[in-house]
């Protein structure tokens, strides 16, 4: 009897001291889990710091869906066509983004209506003072993105090695029907009819060379005008007496077609390239800033198009010499991403 008693005071103990031990251990990992808090207040506030990095990384990366609508100047095409194609492969892969090259005034058209309208308009001018008052009379807040630089570019047959080089007058006067013969310009060259091109009225390109190059003067009866830059390219390549203008872009792509003119601004000839295209060089009489106008009421609701819109401003000068443009200033481009950004 008293070893029994003996055997349960003993497994009593065993029990109490099992139970003490524990509680004790359980004191000092709460006391160790409590310090480790009071002395990592900075590892906390890390932790919360790196969630809000990542979730603004998930901001940035997040995956988008819908469509992207684009259209207006043929000039600007081969560059906004790349970059979509680049987006839409490497950086939103569910979002369509669609581009059309109905021409700057044709794309304007599309671009300021009342609902509906193109999210971008591609244009080779500036917007005119009448589609400013039409955007605001519309409500529709219209954003101006410098995208590249072109030279507008004089290009002859290949076989023409009479007239590589003119200076702005003679080109002027040739548009004008001032000459008619090529020997009018110079008496060796052949007495042979000058047939003049150009891109039709809905294109930027020909309202830069009306109303920059031609001071608003009527062009000759004559020319040839054409809606498509690919018409252009084979009348030209395919007429010995041709002369037409056209962006930068369209002769590069072509240089087994057509020659480039070179043009004396007084300084000697200076043919149009990557090097020479510039607003202060020596090309600049005839380079000009190309655009993509945004419609921001669409941006500030599709975030797709705000999203592209921002991917253009930070890629657009990766890609611009391949397509047959001249790079902006980073500076111009970074200060019209932040005011992009600004709209998020």
């Amino acid at each position: 009897m008293e070893k029994k008693i003996s055997r349960i005071f003993i497994a009593a103990l065993a029990t109490f001291l099992l139970v003490f031990l524990a509680a004790c251990g359980s004191d000092d990992n709460e006391e160790e889990s409590t310090g480790s808090d009071s002395n990592n207040d900075n590892g906390a506030e890390q932790e919360t710091d790196d969630s809000g990095s990542e979730e603004e990384e998930s901001n940035d990366s997040e995956e988008l869906s819908g469509s992207v609508e684009i259209d207006g100047s043929g000039t600007v095409f081969p560059l906004m066509s790349r970059l979509a194609e680049e987006y839409m492969l490497n950086e939103q892969q569910q979002v369509s983004v669609e581009v059309a090259r109905a021409g700057t005034s044709a794309g304007f058209q599309k671009f300021l209506v009342e609902s509906g309208g193109t999210d971008f308009n591609d244009a080779s001018r500036h917007i005119k003072d009448e589609e400013q008052e039409l955007a605001d009379e519309l409500g529709i807040e219209v954003k101006e993105l410098k995208v590249a630089l072109d030279g507008l570019t004089f290009v002859i047959h290949p076989e023409n090695d009479w007239a590589t080089e003119l200076t702005p007058e003679q080109l002027v006067d040739i548009f004008l029907g001032e000459y008619n013969n090529w020997s009018d310009i110079n008496s060796d060259w052949p007495s042979e009819t000058i047939n003049t091109y150009g891109p039709n009225e809905n294109h930027g390109t020909y309202e830069f060379f009306y109303e920059n190059i031609l001071d608003k003067q009527d062009l000759r009866d004559d020319v040839n005008l054409q809606q498509e830059y690919s018409t252009l390219v084979t009348l030209i390549s395919e007429d010995e007496n041709s002369i037409g203008f056209f962006g930068f872009g369209y002769y590069v792509n072509n240089q087994d077609k057509l020659t480039a003119v070179n043009v004396d601004f007084g300084e000697g000839p200076v043919e149009p390239s990557l090097d020479t295209i510039a607003e202060d060089g020596p090309y600049a009489d005839f380079t000009r800033p190309v655009f993509t106008y945004l419609n921001v009421n669409n941006a500030k609701e599709k975030p797709q198009v705000l999203d592209y819109a921002i991917y253009v401003m930070k890629t657009a000068n990766d890609f611009v010499a391949e397509t047959g443009f001249a790079p902006i200033p980073e500076e111009e481009a970074q200060a019209l991403i932040d005011e992009l950004e600004a709209l998020r």
